[in-house]
């Protein structure tokens, strides 16, 4: 038996109400608000909250109340508006008004399956590469969407995660809704100790190439809705993200700083707590930049407070948008040169600027593996992605004797 709160109009109340009685099930708890089933889930001793999914019932204040009390929350729409506008909080259980209690059965057995996909078999620790930048458009997007590509065409299983609280932009890049629950999503289950494997997949995007797929865990789609993204929840989403794939790429914000720490209240959500979260969970990091004056200038100050706060020895800096028009003849020894005397940073990765291959990639809604194999970017990227990131073991011919290979030439 499961007990049940309600929040929704009397018809649709009086129908599911019915229902999970005849089901064996009991309501406890009948709302006509959110707000009040907000201040009562707490002691309702409910299972499931089965809310409309209309402002009137359904707000970002029940949502926190039902993830602090530990009730699951399923969302009925009875029009495609209302399912926009649960899935726009994050949500994922939405079931249709019309299709009954049928719909809530199927939730509820499927959050009661405890399937495992093969990855976990393997008894592996994914590995974490977080891409951080800072302001400015370096490209931090597309680069973690490229390392993403590269990495699913060695034959790896491999999730993005759009973790930017400021501007997401995974989804639009890649074509896909950014309507759809993600990471927000995958931050909600983590706060209710509720994320598994399985979940992930479930809320998860899947991005198909024939050079080979990832999933795609989408951002907020309301810079306002940064709050649900706290350092706790993001931190138990990138641990279960290990789980789930091989290896896991965080497309991250630029700020780091923590000037919102007001020591009355240590406890207030920080807006750069998944930034500094990713950065510091993450076993490699990508640091890019801009390869012109102004993008370098940005990199430098900004990469002091990057290294102050990763955990990891692992940073590749990344220079993009290489370009002679930008940083004169010979772009890259100068680059070079300016990264290593003020900024102490040697072997830098530098990618060429390929305005052709990325525009054409963001028209097609494609990455740039797909999009535009040949690119001069997407070479550099693949010698990142196989030189420091997920090194492959060469396979060497058998040496032929001196004579043999002299016929083979002729």
């Amino acid at each position: 038996m499961v007990t049940f709160a309600l929040a929704m109009p009397v018809n649709l109340e009086d129908q599911f109400a019915f229902d999970a009685v005849q089901h064996g099930h009991e309501i406890v708890v009948r709302a006509v608000s959110a707000p009040e089933l907000a201040s009562r889930i707490a002691g309702a001793e409910a299972d499931v909250a089965l809310v409309a999914s209309e402002s009137r019932y359904l707000t970002d204040r029940l949502i926190a109340a039902c993830d602090q009390a530990g009730v699951k929350l399923i969302a009925v729409a009875s029009s495609e508006r209302e399912q926009r506008y649960a899935s726009d909080l994050g949500l994922y259980d939405i079931v249709e008004a019309t299709s009954g209690w049928s719909a809530v059965d199927a939730v509820l057995a499927h959050s009661q399956t405890n399937a495992e996909p093969e990855s976990l078999t393997r008894g592996t620790r994914g590995q974490v590469i977080a891409v951080w930048g800072p302001g400015g458009a370096p490209g931090r997007t597309s680069i973690a969407i490229a390392i993403a590509a590269e990495l699913a065409a060695l034959g790896h299983s491999v999730a993005l995660a759009d973790v930017d609280t400021h501007g997401a932009s995974v989804a639009p890049t890649l074509g896909m809704l950014d309507e759809a629950p993600g990471f927000a999503a995958a931050c909600r289950l983590a706060g209710t100790d509720t994320l598994t494997t399985e979940e992930l997949t479930r809320i998860g995007q899947r991005y198909e190439s024939p050079v080979g797929g990832f999933w795609v865990l989408t951002g907020i789609g309301r810079p306002s809705r940064w709050p649900e993204l706290s350092a706790e929840k993001v931190g138990t989403a990138i641990a279960q993200c290990r789980q789930w794939v091989d290896y896991t790429v965080l497309d991250t914000s630029s700020s780091l700083e923590n000037d919102e720490e007001i020591t009355s209240d240590l406890f207030a959500p920080r807006r750069n707590a998944a930034a500094v979260t990713a950065v510091r969970a993450a076993d490699h990091v990508i640091a890019v930049g801009g390869a012109d004056p102004v993008g370098l200038s940005r990199f430098l100050r900004a990469h002091v407070d990057l290294l102050e706060t990763v955990s990891t020895r692992s940073v590749s800096v990344v220079m993009n948008k290489v370009r002679s028009t930008a940083s004169g003849m010979n772009p890259h020894g100068q680059i070079t040169r300016t990264l290593s005397r003020f900024g102490g940073i040697e072997h830098p990765i530098l990618v060429p600027h390929d305005l052709v291959g990325f525009d054409g990639a963001v028209l097609s809604g494609k990455t740039l593996v797909d999009a535009a194999p040949r690119s001069p970017a997407r070479v550099a990227l693949r010698d990142l992605v196989t030189s420091r990131l997920a090194p492959q073991i060469a396979e060497h011919e058998p040496r032929r004797p001196l004579f043999g290979r002299m016929l083979a030439r002729r």
